[in-house]
């Protein structure tokens, strides 16, 4: 599984690179002046705001992304470190890049994808990256199943994302320790080489549930020590999942009818309550199977004309002919035991 924006062709194919001798050669002291690096005495930074347009990206962020409020401002935090650091930079103050592996951890739908591509953009428009490109990868992508399998499929992940974001969806299945002939550990020592040679070409993120991610950090202490940023997503409230549900149907053009919006309240409530949950991507999934109900009775209506009003609305029963809202659950297309959220 991979989603990349703005592949660049003719990548190279090494991953760790000996450095070369330079060539030698003679330059004059005229010439050596002529070529040092200005460096000025103060720096503008309405200037590099300006220049690097990253204040768009974290505006983005803010409308995009409901609540997580503590995530948006360790954003922020990652994003002012960067544009300090590339300020103090014009003014001749040398500083280490800072390490940029990062560990997103919180439950399935609670935004973790959507901020590592807003990250991706922030590190690209701030020089930290060659690309706002995000490769996503799970175990499947990254670890073979036998001997001398797992490397090949290591390097070919990395050289993808190379320039870019890796992100590594529920990282912690990398680990079995409970089977000695897996292959998750060779796929781990690559990662912990490239993170700590390549970290100028590339910056990995770990995702997944934080008591697993917990776990694989403490099983793992070269990656935990390599990873700068732990950034926990908190779970979404029923209030906070409404907004989002208006949020998505605002962007779609639909809108909720008298007493819709009670339903889908009660829907949520009743949804959350039952396994798999997926927050954000539950509320999305309800509202496409709302769009559904609304589409065939609109259908089924046959030669009416239709207004503006009719093709925009989501009545109560769209909401409410859900299985969740019957007295013997079975299940159906939203019911999570079919794998829908």
């Amino acid at each position: 599984m991979s989603f990349e924006f703005g592949m660049r062709p003719g990548r190279p194919q090494g991953f760790i690179t000996a450095p070369t001798e330079p060539e030698e050669y003679d330059v004059d002291e005229e010439e050596a002046d002529l070529e040092a690096p200005v460096v000025r005495d103060e720096a503008d930074l309405a200037e590099a705001l300006s220049a690097t347009n990253v204040m768009e990206v974290l505006d983005q962020l803010d409308r995009e992304l409901i609540a997580l409020v503590p995530v948006k401002t360790r954003i922020r935090e990652i994003a002012a470190l960067l544009l300090i650091d590339r300020l103090r930079a014009e003014v001749g103050l040398a500083s280490e890049r800072p390490s940029l592996h990062m560990s997103f951890t919180g439950n399935p739908g609670t935004g973790k994808t959507t901020v590592a591509m807003k990250m991706a953009q922030v590190l690209y428009r701030l020089g930290y990256i060659d690309e706002p490109r995000v490769v996503a990868c799970t175990r499947d992508d990254l670890v073979g199943q036998y001997v001398g399998h797992t490397a090949p499929k290591t390097k070919e992940v990395l050289r993808r994302a190379y320039g870019g974001v890796l992100f590594i969806d529920e990282a912690y299945y990398l680990y079995k320790p409970e089977n000695e002939r897996d292959y998750g550990g060779e796929a781990i020592e690559i990662l912990l080489q490239v993170m700590e040679a390549e970290r100028d070409k590339l910056v990995v993120i770990f995702a997944g549930y934080k008591d697993r991610m917990d776990d694989f950090f403490h099983s793992n202490p070269g990656l935990s020590s390599r990873v700068a940023h732990h950034i926990d997503f908190p779970d979404y409230d029923v209030d906070e999942l409404m907004a989002i549900a208006h949020l998505m149907l605002e962007n779609q053009n639909y809108v909720f009818g008298p007493g819709a919006e009670e339903a889908f309240r009660a829907y949520l409530e009743r949804r959350v309550k039952r396994p798999r949950f997926a927050h954000g991507r539950s509320v999305r999934n309800s509202i496409d199977r709302a769009r559904l109900r609304q589409a065939n009775r609109l259908f089924a209506a046959g030669d009416e004309v239709l207004t503006r009003e009719d093709l925009m609305t989501i009545t109560p029963d769209d909401i409410l002919q859900s299985s969740l809202f019957a007295e013997d659950h079975e299940p159906e297309d939203d019911d999570p035991i079919s794998g829908a959220a």
